[in-house]
């Protein structure tokens, strides 16, 4: 994903209002289930993620493949 995709897609569902969960996929497979809006922060194309139990989790718009919104599909 570029860096302003990245950006501008995560800052949206970021601060949709009610906030609702969303999911990062990562082009590794892996995938990131964001339920909380202060679980992560965005700047320049990558972003910190503090995952449940405060483990966290540096990615870049490199390694995105898509964001998935979690009222349309299942996270």
């Amino acid at each position: 994903m570029d860096r302003d995709t990245f950006d501008g897609t995560i800052r949206a569902f970021k601060h949709r209002s009610p906030f609702r969960p969303f999911t990062v996929a990562m082009v590794n497979g892996d995938r990131l289930e964001v339920d909380h809006p202060d679980a992560l922060a965005v700047r320049d194309g990558v972003a910190l993620f503090a995952a449940p139990g405060g483990v966290p989790m540096v990615f870049d718009h490199e390694g995105v493949s898509s964001v998935v919104n979690c009222g349309v599909r299942p996270c």
